[in-house]
C-alpha cells in the first residue's frame, strides 16, 4: 500500500512572495507529489482543522483563543512569530495542527505518514515563535496521550534550529522523550533543555552529520521506548539554506531520513514525517527539497 500523504489547501496562506517566510512552498511540494506520481490514486488524505479542545492540550488557552479568533494579534507577538496573524493565517495553522494529528492517527493504522506541512517546533506552552504558531507535534501527541491511543513519545527532530518550543512543553512530562540534532550557534540563541541536545558546529557535512545518527537513534530507543515517533525532517540543515549554516547535500538529507525512518519502521513503530524547516528564494529547489522526506518514505510503502 502507498504510504499516505496528509494536504490541506489552506496550509499556504498565500503570503507575499517577498516575504520571508517561503509560505508558497506548501502548495508547491503538494504539486511536486501529484506531478512526480508519488501520491496514490486516492490522493492526498486531507484532515480536519485541529479544534480548540485539542489545541489547548498543548497552549495556553487564551493564546489559541487570540489566534482562532482570526482578529489579528500584538504586535509583540508579530515580533515573536515572524509574521501577521490573520484570518488565513489561523486557518493554516489548525489545518496544519489537524494534519499532523491526522498523520499520526494513519501511522498508527499502517506504520508510516507523512505531512506536508509540520514542524513547528518553536511554539511553547505559553504561544508562538520562530514563524511557528502552534506546535504540531506537541498537539498531536498529547491528543493521542489522552486518547490512551499511545503510551510513549518520541519526538525525533532533525531541523537545523532547535525545537525549544518542543522541550518547554514536555520538560515534566515522561511520557514524552524529546531529541533535537541542531546548529549550535543557530537560533534559538537561548535554548531550551530536551531530554537529548545535540548541538553541531557550523559547516557540519553529510558524513560528520551521518556518523552520529547510529548512536543517537540507539540512545533513544533505549531511553525512550517510543509507541510512536514524529520525525522532523527539516531541510534547513542543507549547504544552500539561507538560515541553516550547515553543509548537507540533498543526497545526505535523504540518507538521514532513510536511516531514521528505517530504524524505526525495522523495529515496527509507527513513524509521522513533518517537514520542519527550509529556507529558499527558489520555491521550487526548496519544495523539491521538502520532498525528499516523502520520496524516501514511499521506499518504505
Amino acid at each position: 500500500m502507498p504510504v499516505p500523504f496528509v494536504h490541506h489547501p489552506a496550509y499556504d496562506a498565500a503570503f507575499d512572495p517577498a516575504h520571508r517566510f517561503p509560505m508558497r512552498k506548501f502548495s508547491r511540494l503538494a504539486e511536486i507529489l501529484i506531478e512526480d506520481g508519488l501520491v496514490g490514486p486516492s490522493g492526498f488524505r486531507v484532515p480536519e482543522p485541529a479544534s480548540r479542545e485539542t489545541l489547548i492540550r498543548a497552549h495556553d488557552p487564551a493564546y489559541v483563543d487570540m489566534i482562532l479568533s482570526g482578529a489579528g494579534v500584538s504586535r509583540d507577538w508579530e515580533r515573536r512569530i515572524g509574521f501577521p496573524v490573520d484570518q488565513k493565517v489561523a486557518r493554516r495553522s489548525a489545518a496544519a495542527m489537524g494534519g499532523t494529528l491526522l498523520a499520526a492517527r494513519l501511522a498508527l493504522e499502517g506504520g508510516l505518514a507523512c505531512n506536508t506541512a509540520g514542524g513547528s517546533h518553536h511554539a511553547g506552552p505559553d504561544g508562538g515563535a520562530g514563524f511557528s504558531v502552534f506546535n504540531d507535534v506537541a498537539v498531536a501527541s498529547l491528543q493521542l496521550l489522552h486518547e490512551g491511543a499511545v503510551e510513549r513519545v518520541l519526538v525525533f527532530d532533525c531541523d537545523v534550529h532547535q525545537g525549544d518550543g518542543t522541550a518547554r512543553i514536555f520538560e515534566r512530562d515522561s511520557r514524552v522523550f524529546t531529541l533535537s540534532i541542531h546548529g549550535e550557534n543557530n537560533y534559538p540563541y537561548d535554548k531550551a533543555r530536551s531530554d537529548l541536545d545535540v548541538g553541531l558546529p557550523d559547516g557540519t557535512d553529510d558524513a560528520g552529520y551521518l556518523a552520529i545518527l547510529p548512536e543517537l537513534l540507539h540512545r533513544t530507543a533505549a531511553h525512550a521506548r517510543p509507541d510512536i515517533v514524529f520525525y522532523n525532517a527539516g531541510v534547513d540543515p542543507h549547504a544552500d539554506d539561507r538560515l541553516g549554516r550547515l553543509s548537507l547535500t540533498d543526497a545526505g538529507l535523504a540518507e538521514r531520513d532513510r536511516r531514521v525512518i528505517g530504524t524505526w519502521r525495522g523495529r515496527g513503530v509507527p513513524v509521522v514525517g513533518v517537514i520542519g524547516g527550509g529556507y529558499s528564494r527558489d520555491i521550487e529547489v526548496l519544495s523539491r527539497r521538502h520532498t525528499i522526506l516523502h520520496r524516501v518514505a514511499a521506499e518504505f510503502g
